[in-house]
């Protein structure tokens, strides 16, 4: 394994992920203010915006329970008003970045992971206009998308605090709970790796997969696992049931025994424990 920094893997900014949905957003929702920012512990600042004409709402930070971000916040849902400046369902403390911009109608949803805020999503529009049910579903759309990549983003953190682990440890040869957790890294992060939607992080993660396996045996008709297989063997490997591998991977049951028949014929096995014993004699699995 190598501990170079330059393998390290970094988090890529959540904030571009926000500024990336919110661009898509404006040309499929057809609204014509949207904005967003990430909560850190009880309150949210406002970094991105497209539509907007002035710096009323720029970096504008927004604790629990204020305006109606904050009661989204609070809520854990999603809160409209048609009037804000008017609204009684919400307090004012913001009304002048408001008033500056000139925004009235005007929806914020909360981007959740684990039940818990992550980021607001605003959309807003300049006069009585209702934004419409079906731009209120691309919203949410958006926001579920987010909240996907989010949660993929911190199993990805959880999985590389494990690999840091293994590589403190520095033991030679692995001993048996050592190499345990280098195995389920590496099922872990080559699942997360075909999740992500950020093609940079998951090369980055599949090479960090490949380094947990070593330098492949040099073998004249080394079989080839198609990723998807891989995938599967890997976490065969981990004693978890095709109903287990399935919930894991969003595979059904039989789709994941169709693999492994596929696996075990490349390997030339009769089981599973066959396959995994192949696979690791052939460097193939950790």
């Amino acid at each position: 394994m190598n501990s170079d920094s330059d393998d390290e893997i970094y988090r890529p900014s959540d904030r571009e992920l926000l500024k990336g949905a919110i661009r898509e957003l404006v040309g499929q929702s057809g609204i014509g203010v949207i904005f967003a920012g990430l909560v850190d512990k009880s309150q949210l600042t406002i970094t991105e915006f497209v539509g907007t004409t002035t710096h009323g709402l720029r970096n504008l930070v927004v604790r629990t329970g204020e305006g109606i971000g904050g009661r989204a916040l609070v809520q854990a849902r999603p809160v409209g008003v048609s009037d804000y400046i008017q609204s009684d369902r919400i307090t004012h403390h913001h009304d002048m970045a408001v008033r500056i911009e000139g925004l009235r109608t005007m929806v914020a949803l909360p981007i959740l992971v684990g039940g818990q805020a992550r980021s607001i999503l605003y959309a807003a529009t300049r006069d009585s206009t209702s934004i419409g049910e079906r731009a209120i579903d691309r919203l949410s759309a958006s926001a579920t998308l987010i909240s996907r990549e989010l949660s993929i983003r911190d199993e990805v953190d959880n999985r590389l605090s494990i690999l840091r682990v293994v590589k403190g440890a520095a033991m030679e040869p692995l001993d048996r709970d050592l190499l345990d957790i280098v195995r389920i890294a590496h099922a872990e992060l080559l699942s997360v790796a075909r999740l992500t939607t950020d093609p940079v992080l998951s090369e980055r993660l599949l090479a960090v997969t490949r380094q947990l396996i070593g330098t492949p045996a040099p073998h004249s008709d080394l079989p080839h696992l198609t990723p998807r297989e891989s995938d599967v063997l890997a976490q065969v490997a981990l004693g978890c049931s095709y109903a287990e591998v399935g919930q894991r991977l969003a595979l059904r049951p039989v789709t994941v025994k169709g693999y492994m028949q596929a696996i075990m014929s490349k390997l030339h096995a009769h089981s599973r424990a066959e396959a995994v014993a192949a696979a690791r004699r052939l460097r193939l699995l950790p």
